[in-house]
């Protein structure tokens, strides 16, 4: 496995603690992978997700509690529309960070 696997692997590792109903954001997620400034890399990675995978790539928001799909997409909608399954509420389009964020 190279480096750049290795890495991958450490998020996929992660992200698959995240539990239901609570959310992260790239750069928290990068730091609970041991990866401190790697949130691009994180976006990348979960971009390019293998097909099928049941990792929450849709409990991994910006910075700001904000989904990172432009709002009018597919994805922006699939991305809201699990959150909300799940119980997790927005307010203006932004998540309550301090009421959604999940601290491991």
């Amino acid at each position: 496995m190279n480096e750049q696997q290795h890495k991958r692997s450490q998020i996929w590792q992660c992200l698959a603690l995240v539990p239901v109903g609570k959310v992260v954001t790239y750069g928290q997620l990068a730091r609970i992978a041991g990866l401190p400034g790697y949130a691009r890399f994180v976006g990348t990675t979960l971009k390019n997700l293998p097909e099928g995978s049941s990792l929450p790539w849709h409990r991994v928001v910006n910075a700001a509690g904000k989904i990172s799909f432009p709002e009018q997409s597919l994805k922006y909608q699939e991305q809201q529309q699990r959150l909300l399954s799940e119980g997790v509420r927005f307010s203006n389009q932004r998540i309550p960070m301090a009421s959604y964020r999940w601290q491991p």
